[in-house]
Parts: C-alpha cells; structure tokens; sequence
C-alpha cells in the first residue's frame, strides 16, 4: 500500500462531495377526457392545471403556454434540458394540439416554469404523459426522499449495477430533509463525523436490523452519508427525521459490493480522479499517467469494513479483501492494494497500469466484482508522462482546457446510416456555447481500445443534473456542396444550434467524395468554409448473424474497409421497466467502444454489458473520419467529419 492516504487523502475527499440542486418534479399520468394537468405539481383536476386534454387533443389553461415540437426519436427526452425548452418560448401559445405518441411538448406553466412533456399513449378518450418541471418541486410537508445514491457513481434505481454497500459513502436526496444553510463538511477527526446533524438523523433497516449513519453534511435537499458497516446485506428502507417529523420510508437497496469511482467534475462520468502513488499529483491532460506506473483511485463502495470506523478516522486503514478485478484500457490491472484510506466511506485503490495499455487522453477505467460494475471514468496515459495524444482522433492534451468556464463549439458532418436494411444520407451540424464545472473541452474524451457506459437514467421518478449548460449559437444559413450538387442544411426548429437535412439517393456516391460545407454566418457564428472526405466506406460484415447479445459473455463485431487511419465507434443501448428499488418508469443504458479501423474486429466486454439492463436495445458500428478543423469567427473550436454507420436492434438477455 502506497503512503499516499495519509498526505493526500483529505484534499481528495474534499473533491469527491459535490452538492447536487434537487428541485425538479416528474413523474407519469394518464389523463381522461376533459382532465387537466398541472405541472406544478402533479396533480389532476377537471379544471384549471397547466394542460387540458379533450377529443384527443392538448390545451394549454390559464396563464400557462405550451408547443409541440415534434417527435422524440432523433434526440431522446433527456437532451430537452432547460436551455432548449427556453429557447422554444417564441412558439409557444394556448392552441390546441393534436400531439401524437412519441411527441415532445414545451410547457410554461402557470407558475412561471419550464416543463418538458413526451406523450407516451394518446387516444380519443385518454393520453398518458412522462414529463419533468424544471424548479417546481413540491411545497415542503416535512422530510421526502426522492433519491439514494452512491455519492460518486450516481448510479439510480433499477439498473443492473445499483446498490449501496456497506461503508460506502452514500447520498440522500429530497426535500425538507435538514435545517437551511450552506453544506459544512464534517470532520472525522476526534469524536468523528455525527449522527445527527442539521436537526437530521437518518435510519436503515434491512432484515430487521437498523443502523444509524454518520453525516458527512446535511442541507434540505441532500445529505452525504456513511452506511454502517454493520448494515446486512439485502432490500430494506430508508426514513430521514428532521425536526420531530420522519419522511415516508424509502426504498433501499444495500448489496456486498457496489464500487463508485470519484470523478474530476463530480459527475460520475468523464476524467477521474487518480493520483500518483509518490507524489500524490492529479493526472490531467497535460500530466498524464504513464504505463507501468503505479497510480492511486478514490472510490467508494468496496463493501463492508469492519477492521475501521464509520464515522471516526483510523490510522493505519485496512484492506477490504472482496473479489475485484480493475481494467485500464480494455486490460486487467494488477491491483497492488484496495481498502480504507482511513476516512470513513474513503475507499484507495492502488494500482499499475498495464504495459500494454494504449496511451490516449481518455482510457477508461472498470472495476468488476463478480457481475457488478462499476461507473465507467477515464485517465490520460501517455508513455512518459507529459501531455496525452489521441492522434487518429485529432485530440493532444495541450489544447484541452480543464478550468470549466465557456466555449463556443461547431461542427458539421456527412452521414450515411443503414438502418433495417434501409440506407439514409443527411447532413448536419451543431453550434453550442457550453458552460459550468463540466465545460472543459476535455469533458467527454474517450480513447481507442477503451469502452464507457454512459446514459444511465431512470425516466420517472429521478433525475440527475450534469453541472454543464448549452446556449444554442446563430450560424446562419449552412449548405453542402458534392459531387453530385449542393443542398440546404436545414435548421432544426426543436433544438436550436443544430442543423439536419436528410440528402437525396445517390448524393453521397457508393465510392465517396469531397464535401464542402458554406455557412453564410449568422449573429453568433462568423461566415466558415469547411471540406469533409469520405472515403473507402466501411462494411460491417458479421451485422445479420447478430440478432441477441449476451450480456455476461460480451459480444464480437467484424467490418472491412473504412477511412485510411481512422477509427470505428461500436455503441449500443437498451432499457426495459424498472420498478424495484425505488425505480418508476423506464431504465436504461448505453455504452460506446472505440477501435482502430484497420483492427477489423472488437469484442466488447462483457463487464461493459454487464451495466445495461436486459431488454430490447440497438447495436451501432460508425466509422467516422479523423476530425478536420475549420475556423469561424464566434467559434472557439470547429471541425467537420464523414461517417456511415450501420443499426440493428437485438435484445440484450
């Protein structure tokens, strides 16, 4: 074990305890005819509300004004953030709608906020909506959980990988759960961190047996939390008692091991946090981890420590020895020491990345143990340490700001998708001011030979926000000019910033071509010329034998062909109901993997399947060319790229 807990181990807590808002509402309902809806706060009326549905229509009441922005599919509900819902406020008005199933609908309700609704079901005498209120929780009737987490991963109910373990770091969220105030985090030094704080108190029960965690911090929409290691193993509840009052008991599921690796931005995803195992120095883009070095990750949910506490901290720390298997870059780890780092719920891994691991900006990082993964995060590794390079990705860590802030983004590309045995060409491109902790270009790199799992979200019932925001940018008008002529790309009225424009049959030639994008300019992005190659289009050869993947086995893709030194991006999703452990709704998950082209196969691991639920789901294999740069006045970086890709939809079992 590395020396490190007892220099650095403070400083990386302090990094791994962000504070998420809570004060959305979502939810499902079915409407009858001439009901209404309120946004506000989920209630059903005959009268007032923010949506009236009548003869199979929807109608904006009151003060409230609503728009529908067509259908869902190319998008997905989740990218319908606030952002977008406000920049839709021009269309909006009080006519009715006759929306269709799979519709999105823009809401300003009655008390002023914004609310997105997809129209799940719909007929002459009933519809059923999903739909989420940005700031309209509920008025507070005392403490209620709407959430439990791990405090890194964030995984959420339902899926396959969620559970809290014991002695891990967990949080709480709700309403009205402690007293007012900014989080203050507590000492574990002395008496240790408490068991009431903030007029809080928290209790589990799990086959009978209740403990009391220690509080890292408690304000009234979250609290952070050790769970005892004495907590049994199995499905129990959760209450939290604030001021004399306890909340409705909470679903809770507590599982031997459920590993969560803290991350740079907080966010369960993206950059972790690794340290050097001497210095104690972050690894970043311009200080990259290099193969064969021994580096520290921070992490919790190891499971149950019995050998330290769980509130006081405890020199020196022990190991938890429970089956684990870490993999960096697609390659097994030795795993040198995993255990305590003496703070409560901390948990360090000390571990070496593999020799034959390929250096890149964003390799990820998994933790296994039997058939629980953890969250996917990544690290920089470069052969002598310094700044990372992603070549065939057009990536070097010298130009990867990690200080958040705001940039302006653009690009465009030529895509050919084969679908159903059905081929489509179309043209897009997309111009985003990105802001907040997560704006950092680097935020979402990912490396060849590494696989993430990603989109991990209960539809109903939860919500999770990401701390990065977009602002839609003005290009102007955008055409695209090749060898067979020019055609508009057109604006997407339903999300701003972006373009779309299906092509005609035989604009992209079966051999490819040379293709020039022209945007005029508009008020935020200068006028731009940009020259994207399509070249050698890719087959994917073994596409038809695949019809279900086996989630615990993993599963092989095959292709020939595509773009001289470029790169294959193999992705997939599924979902399927999700009721258990507090879940309501819809749960699901993707993953993406990225392979060198001239490789010709990938096996994606079954430890990455293992993160998706059982049930329908796609399987993509895209070949996308190097990013070319282009420059435009309002853009802080612009590219375009040609892709083709191919979809089927197999079931995950």
């Amino acid at each position: 074990m590395s020396n490190l807990w007892n220099r650095a181990a403070l400083g990386a807590l302090l990094l791994m305890i962000p504070v998420a808002a809570w004060a959305d509402l979502s939810g499902i309902v079915t409407l009858t005819a001439n009901s209404a809806l309120s946004l506000d706060t989920g209630a059903t009326s005959s009268s007032g509300g923010d949506l009236l549905f009548s003869g199979g229509k929807l109608t904006a009441q009151g003060k409230a004004l609503a728009v529908d922005v067509g259908p869902i599919e190319l998008f997905g509900f989740n990218t319908y953030t606030l952002p977008v819902l406000e920049a839709n406020a021009p269309g909006l008005s009080n006519l009715p709608m006759p929306a269709g199933v799979g519709d999105v609908i823009v809401v300003l309700t009655n008390g002023g906020n914004y609310a997105k609704v997809l129209v799940t079901a719909i007929s002459a005498t009933s519809v059923t909506l999903q739909y989420l209120t940005y700031g309209a929780a509920s008025a507070p009737t005392g403490p209620a959980i709407t959430g439990v987490q791990n405090n890194y991963s964030y995984l959420l109910p339902g899926l396959p990988n969620y559970g809290i373990a014991p002695g891990s770091l967990f949080i709480v969220k709700g309403t009205d759960l402690a007293n007012p105030g900014a989080a203050v985090l507590q000492s574990s030094a002395g008496s240790g961190i408490p068991t009431t704080l903030n007029g809080a108190s928290i209790s589990v029960t799990v086959n009978g047996v209740t403990t009391h965690p220690g509080m890292y911090y408690a304000i009234p929409t979250q609290i952070a939390a050790v769970l005892p290691s004495s907590t049994p193993v199995g499905t129990g509840t959760i209450t939290v008692t604030y001021n004399g009052a306890t909340s409705s008991a909470a679903a809770m599921q507590v599982v031997s091991t459920a590993l969560g690796f803290d991350t740079y931005y907080g966010s369960g995803t993206g950059l972790g946090v690794a340290t050097d195992s001497t210095s104690g120095a972050l690894f970043n883009y311009a200080n990259s981890a290099s193969p064969g070095q021994t580096i520290v990750l921070w992490a919790s949910g190891l499971g149950a420590d019995t050998a330290d506490s769980d509130t006081v901290f405890t020199s020196p720390p022990h190991a938890v020895n429970v089956p684990l298997q870490i993999y960096i870059g697609g390659v097994q780890a030795t795993i040198l020491y995993q255990g305590s780092s003496g703070y409560p719920g901390l948990n360090q891994l000390d571990v070496i990345i593999p020799a034959s691991v390929q250096p890149g900006c964003g390799v990820s990082i998994v933790a296994v143990s039997g058939s629980v993964v953890s969250n996917t995060v990544s690290v920089p590794v470069n052969m002598g340490g310094g700044a990372c390079a992603d070549p065939i990705l057009g990536v070097s860590g010298q130009g990867i700001s990690l200080s958040g802030g705001s940039y302006r983004s653009g690009s465009v590309q030529i895509s050919q998708e084969t679908s159903s045995g059905q081929a489509q060409s179309s043209a897009g491109g997309d111009f985003v001011l990105v802001s907040g902790a997560e704006s950092a270009n680097g935020g979402g790199l990912n490396s060849i030979g590494s696989c993430y799992v990603s989109g991990q979200t209960v539809a109903i019932g939860t919500t999770t926000t990401t701390g990065a925001t977009t602002t839609a940018l003005d290009a102007g008008t955008i055409t695209v000019t090749g060898p067979s002529g020019t055609q508009p790309v057109n604006p997407i009225a339903s999300l701003p910033g972006a373009y779309d424009t299906q092509l005609p049959t035989g604009f992209i030639p079966a051999a490819g071509g040379s293709f020039v994008f022209t945007g005029t300019g508009g008020k935020d992005v200068g006028a731009f010329t940009a020259t994207v190659k399509y070249s050698n289009p890719l087959t994917w050869t073994n596409m038809n034998a695949i019809t279900s993947v086996n989630r615990s086995q993993g599963a092989t893709v095959t292709w020939s062909g595509g773009a001289p030194n470029s790169y294959v991006l193999i992705s997939g999703s599924s979902s399927s109901p999700a009721t258990a452990n507090g879940a309501n709704g819809i749960v699901s998950a993707g993953f993406f993997c990225y392979a060198a082209v001239g490789a010709g196969q990938f096996t994606i691991p079954s430890y990455v399947l293992l993160g998706l639920p059982a049930g329908m789901g796609s399987l993509n294999v895209e070949n996308a060319t190097t990013q070319t740069p282009f420059t435009a006045s309002g853009l802080d970086y612009a590219y375009g790229f040609a892709a083709i890709s191919f979809a089927i939809a197999p079931l995950y079992q």
